[in-house]
């Protein structure tokens, strides 16, 4: 890993040297295309001003409870339908239609029933994150070996046993790799209900900036939202995705191969 960081550091320093040729060679003013320099300063100022660091908390409070929330919803509809065939094939087309009704969608809607603030915003995360999660649920629901299902009757479990001891730990992995991707897609609908229907955050920064024509402070946005994105994924799904898969049986890791 740590071999890897003198090549990622020489690969941002070759993109900021390029961007920093192009700007005056481009020969546009700093209002419509900044220097890296300006971008520094502006992320110099509004972290000063304590305009970032409450930007970022909001983010990340509206999207962890969005990504609760749908995922929670996600398993609990998943498990369900993915235990009955006939409610399956009954909800499949119904999932697919909302499925591809993207979330920037039913911002306005959600607008006007409840309004700019909070709840718009969650509930843009929890529409676009539920969906992967629910999908991936319920294939793993449904791909459980008949064998093990049968060999828990056989030993006197009862629906509930099954339910904790063989459908869930068997769907585990598969659930998990829908709740990652689930979170990914509630990040990008956290930017865009908050460039829509919010006062703070980084999406607002970000649509906030482009509307005064401060552009150096809409790519302080933008960096942002990319550098959180890399952490959340980096120090918490993909170690959990990992741990889980290789719990579960599905990867063996080294220590284990003969």
């Amino acid at each position: 890993m740590n071999r890897r960081w003198p090549l990622r550091v020489a690969g941002l320093a070759v993109v900021l040297l390029a961007w920093q040729i192009s700007v005056p060679m481009i020969g546009m003013p700093a209002t419509f295309y900044p220097s890296p320099a300006d971008v520094a300063q502006a992320f110099v100022t509004v972290t000063w001003e304590g305009i970032l660091p409450s930007y970022v908390l909001d983010s990340i409070g509206r999207y962890a409870a969005g990504v609760a929330i749908g995922t929670t919803v996600g398993v609990t509809l998943g498990i369900a339908i993915g235990l009955n065939r006939t409610t399956s094939d009954l909800l499949a087309p119904i999932i697919s239609f909302f499925y591809a009704i993207v979330e920037v969608v039913w911002i306005p809607l959600l607008v006007i029933w409840w309004g700019y603030g909070l709840k718009t915003i969650v509930l843009a995360i929890v529409y676009v994150s539920v969906f992967p999660v629910l999908y991936n649920t319920i294939s793993g629901v449904r791909a459980v070996p008949q064998v093990l299902v049968n060999a828990a009757h056989s030993l006197g479990a009862s629906r509930l046993q099954l339910l904790n001891d063989v459908i869930v730990p068997a769907s585990l992995p598969q659930i998990i790799t829908g709740f990652r991707i689930g979170a990914s897609f509630g990040f990008r609908g956290l930017i865009f209900a908050e460039m829509i229907a919010a006062s703070s955050g980084l999406g607002y920064l970000i649509a906030d900036s482009a509307t005064n024509q401060q552009p150096a402070r809409t790519v302080v946005g933008m960096i942002c939202m990319g550098l959180l994105w890399l952490f959340i994924d980096s120090i918490y799904l993909k170690p959990f995705e990992r741990v889980t898969i290789e719990r579960w049986g599905t990867v063996v890791s080294a220590g284990t191969r003969r």
